[in-house]
């Protein structure tokens, strides 16, 4: 690691305290019923990393997603975004912070148009409020910005000939590009994938790694949950491992890869994935 790395002081163990923490979580657990599936003594996210979550099939990954971001609830648990706390605050609110989030399985509105999509994902919409709808002064000027702004995505994420076409006419990998194109319509400070190479080709998992580390060359924190280990390592500047909803490992891709509790999360389980020849 060069001397430039954020991580170059962090010692690679679970729960590892980073520099400059985006996002702390301490204490959050989940349970459905007798089952434990998130239980995170303790979680931080480098600022202007790329960090990945892996871990076994079942290991509480997106559960974990998803109590980060207001779609579901802990038992217990606190977490805050730039200092903030954001436990119990909605998902929506949640967004308007700067932490936006992507869904292993694609959440496109497919009767709704390319363009109406991305327009969705923009913020401060002054036409949302009833009485400044009624005056078209007050927010024309506002449509054509976010219109453009959705243009100027769509063109770099090579979707603007599809921005008339119904979303439901993509293909899955171009509704995955299509719903990072949508996250980045609210200029996240952090953007978290869920299983963002799932169920794409290869030309398009290539366009979408280049996505991500263009992201961080913009600024943008990014969180991904990933099962495919080669790609882990390519972009990954830190690796977090989950196994029964606890945090097992963190460190560098290539360390973590050859630690011995990782390969036991993995060999020992009951999954689909594809390890490196290292494990």
């Amino acid at each position: 690691m060069s001397s430039t790395d954020p991580f170059v002081k962090v010692t690679p163990e679970p729960g590892a305290p980073k520099p400059d923490p985006i996002v702390v979580a301490h204490g959050v657990k989940r349970q459905f019923g007798g089952l434990t599936a998130v239980d995170v003594a303790h979680f931080e996210v480098q600022r202007h990393a790329i960090t990945a979550l892996i871990g076994p099939n079942g290991a509480g990954k997106s559960t974990f997603f998803n109590l980060l971001t207001g779609f579901d609830s802990p038992q217990s648990g606190e977490w805050t975004f730039n200092g903030h706390s954001l436990a119990g605050v909605p998902s929506a609110k949640v967004a308007r912070t700067g932490m936006v989030r992507t869904f292993q399985l694609t959440k496109a509105l497919n009767r709704m148009t390319v363009i109406e999509n991305m327009r969705l994902g923009a913020t401060d919409q002054v036409g949302e409020n009833f009485f400044a709808a009624l005056v078209p002064g007050l927010w024309r000027q506002r449509e054509a910005d976010i219109t453009a702004q959705a243009h100027e995505l769509l063109e770099r994420f090579k979707l603007y000939d599809k921005r008339n076409d119904f979303a439901g006419s993509l293909s899955g990998g171009q509704r995955k590009l299509l719903e990072m194109a949508r996250a980045l319509m609210s200029k996240p400070e952090l953007i978290m994938l869920d299983e963002p190479m799932a169920g794409v080709n290869p030309v398009l998992t290539e366009s979408l790694l280049d996505h991500i580390v263009e992201l961080k060359a913009e600024g943008v924190t990014v969180l991904f949950v990933e099962h495919d280990m080669h790609m882990v390592r390519r972009i990954s500047d830190w690796v977090v491992v989950m196994a029964q909803g606890k945090v097992i490992a963190e460190g560098p891709p290539t360390s973590v890869m050859a630690n011995p509790a990782v390969q036991d999360a993995y060999l020992g389980a009951h999954h689909d994935t594809d390890l490196p020849e290292e494990l």
